[in-house]
């Protein structure tokens, strides 16, 4: 799969199996997005790739440590090593082609913005869980995808 920023001066590539996405609903990535939630997905340092536009990125971070990276040139929101430097987050709008991903699970959920209307089945949290569990629950749907494939 691939993905990159408005301009495409940024590219990237994720290698398969993808893990389910999750919505952020917290005010942070509410001013990163520009919406209601951020939706992104964190993948191994493995399963991920830059392809280009590695000087084209800058990165803002606020003293509590949380980081924004960006392009340069069209201000489109990029992928970033985590702190736990083992997983990347990224931003689920920047995938190419026909990415089936589901949501979930919806974080933050006790700071949503009053007029944020939560829909759908994914798990809530109303803060931040522990990343094992979100990380468990975000590669349910892969593992269950895949023992269906072997039952057909």
């Amino acid at each position: 799969m691939n993905g990159k920023c408005l301009c495409g001066a940024v590219e990237f590539q994720l290698e398969e199996p993808l893990p389910g996405l999750y919505q952020c609903h917290c005010s942070l990535c509410r001013k990163l997005s520009g919406s209601a939630s951020d939706t992104a997905l964190f993948i191994s340092r493995e399963q991920f790739r830059w392809v280009r536009g590695l000087d084209k990125i800058s990165s803002y971070r606020k003293p509590t440590g949380f980081r924004s990276d960006f392009c340069s040139e069209c201000g489109s929101s990029v992928p970033h090593l985590m702190s736990n430097t083992t997983h990347f987050w990224v931003p689920a709008g920047l995938l190419d082609g026909e990415f089936r991903g589901k949501v979930m699970a919806h974080l933050h959920v006790d700071s949503k913005a009053y007029w944020d209307e939560i829909g759908g089945q994914a798990e809530h949290f109303a803060e931040m869980p522990e990343m094992d569990e979100l990380s468990r629950l975000l590669h349910e749907v892969i593992e269950r995808e895949e023992g269906e494939l072997l039952e057909s």
